[in-house]
């Protein structure tokens, strides 16, 4: 992995992807692990506001500025009854979760969620239980949901103390749904019929509702892609997103193959893409099919420790990956992935937001701490709004255990007419050599470098933790500069870069 040469980019703003959907930089909390109890909710903690709620995580999920957050699974949607979430308190019942063997109280619901997504400025996208439950309760789910008043659902919401309807615009129709693991697992064809049956009665129910259809638990299913052909066959007039979900992890400890992993992303993309596509032509549909990618991440460090976990406890410490440098360059090549596709990709949700493969982390009692993956994440949600631009790259480039022709740098452009900025995203993937960029950016005029930042580390595994928070953390340190419309820049070894340019007209 030895680094020779420069890397180009040349980048004109006609050439356009495709406008950036804000949802693309959502997030996910599940009723697993500590990511609601413990999480976002923690009634008697020091920062807990009126309701139970962390505020020194919503700090720092403001901080984020996650659009859209998906609830309330995930593997535990299959086998959950919405209506044990709602109500009195006292009333709710506990209930075996078979999804992660843990005790679920309940004391957090539909209601409760709806409110913290309002304090964190996003929206809600709910998943409803297609395992053990069908068309009747997702229709009912959203009546209680949606609609104003006047009917049975309706009105128990509003005894409940919510008079305003919640209006959650964004509903998935289950999760996963092709896995074995998967409480009610189905074929194809089971859930096609399904989730058709349930998508048309949710859009009788209120018609201004966008929904998702399961796509394949991963590319490496066996039936894909022939589950997403199979499942828009059914769906295809009825829903407006198919799903993608990946997990990526290093436990071969080969650094280069790992960070070349969204090369794999890149190919699931378009794979998915084309399968919509076919569909499209084979109805001689007017209507295009978009992708929601609401689960990706980083997932590995924890699944040796969680075998160790005795069952039937409430809010054990599941999933509680301590992410290293290396993941956040990973999850920053991902991102760039998923914006270089903003035409078709329209949401995402990295998976998850708290304790629970999190880029936030909090400890029970006491502190809350920004992990490795925070920054990147961070980055692309707060500068990556506005259009997508399509640049010609030219990288030096390796090769790697499943991967050819990987390029040092992965990079994504974003326009943002309306701020009048310009923002390049840039990773150098080679682990000990600097590369030099230099970037055409002459077709817009007058440039001025807003800032060069950058997150680099010389240690690939280190992590931030609770007892050195800020020990991999990105400083104002780039170099980039721009004259008469060309950028130069020094990428340091193994870095995150975010490179703002302000228009001057």
């Amino acid at each position: 992995m030895t680094l020779t040469g420069k890397a180009t980019l040349t980048v004109d703003k006609s050439f356009r992807l495709g406008e950036i959907d804000n949802r693309l930089y959502g997030s996910f909390i599940e009723h697993l692990g500590r990511a609601v109890y413990g999480g976002i909710y923690e009634p008697g903690h020091a920062a807990a506001d009126e309701s139970g709620f962390r505020k020194d995580v919503i700090d720092l999920v403001n901080e984020l500025q996650v659009p859209i957050v998906r609830y309330p699974g995930g593997n535990f949607v299959s086998g959950y009854n919405w209506e044990d979430g709602v109500g009195p308190r006292e009333q709710r019942k506990k209930r075996l979760d078979l999804a992660w063997k843990t005790l679920e109280t309940n004391a957090v619901g539909t209601n409760e969620f709806a409110d913290w997504c309002r304090k964190v400025n996003a929206e809600v996208m709910m998943a409803v239980n297609l395992g053990t439950r069908g068309p009747d309760e997702a229709r009912n789910l959203v009546e209680y949901c949606n609609h104003p008043s006047g009917t049975y659902w309706s009105d128990l919401r509003i005894s409940h103390g919510y008079e305003k309807p919640h209006g959650i615009r964004t509903w998935c129709l289950g999760n996963e749904m092709d896995g074995p693991w998967q409480i009610g697992s189905k074929t194809a064809e089971e859930y096609g019929r399904i989730a058709c049956e349930t998508a048309k009665v949710m859009k009788w129910v209120d018609p201004t509702i966008e929904l998702v259809a399961c796509g394949s638990s991963s590319r490496s299913m066996k039936t894909f892609p022939e589950w997403e052909a199979t499942v828009l066959d059914h769906t295809y007039e009825h829903v407006e997103y198919i799903s993608l979900h990946t997990y990526y992890g290093n436990r071969d400890n080969d650094t280069p193959n790992f960070v070349a992993r969204s090369l794999d992303m890149d190919s699931f993309i378009r794979t998915v893409i084309s399968t919509c596509d076919y569909i499209k032509a084979k109805k001689r549909s007017k209507k295009t099919i978009n992708l929601s990618f609401d689960e990706w991440n980083v997932w590995f460090h924890s699944n040796d420790q969680d075998k160790k976990i005795a069952p039937w406890t409430e809010a054990p410490p599941l999933l509680e990956d301590e992410y290293t440098f290396e993941d956040a360059i990973l999850v920053g090549c991902m991102l760039i992935t998923m914006i270089n596709h903003a035409d078709r990709l329209k949401m995402a949700c990295i998976a998850q937001l708290v304790n629970v493969i999190a880029p936030i982390m909090t400890a029970n009692g006491g502190e809350a701490w920004r992990q490795t993956i925070f920054f990147p994440y961070r980055d692309a949600s707060v500068y990556g709004r506005g259009v997508a631009l399509q640049p010609i790259v030219s990288s030096p480039k390796y090769d790697s255990k499943d991967f050819t022709d990987v390029p040092y740098l992965e990079s994504a452009v974003v326009y943002n007419e309306e701020a009048g900025e310009l923002t390049l995203f840039a990773v150098n993937r080679s682990l000990d050599g600097k590369l030099p960029l230099e970037a055409d950016l002459r077709s817009f005029g007058g440039l001025k470098v807003i800032e060069h930042l950058v997150y680099e580390n010389q240690d690939p595994k280190a992590a931030n933790t609770r007892e050195n928070p800020d020990n991999a953390i990105p400083h104002q340190g780039g170099n980039a500069s721009v004259d008469g419309g060309r950028l130069t820049a020094e990428l340091p070894a193994f870095s995150w870069n975010v490179i703002r340019l302000s228009v001057v007209q």
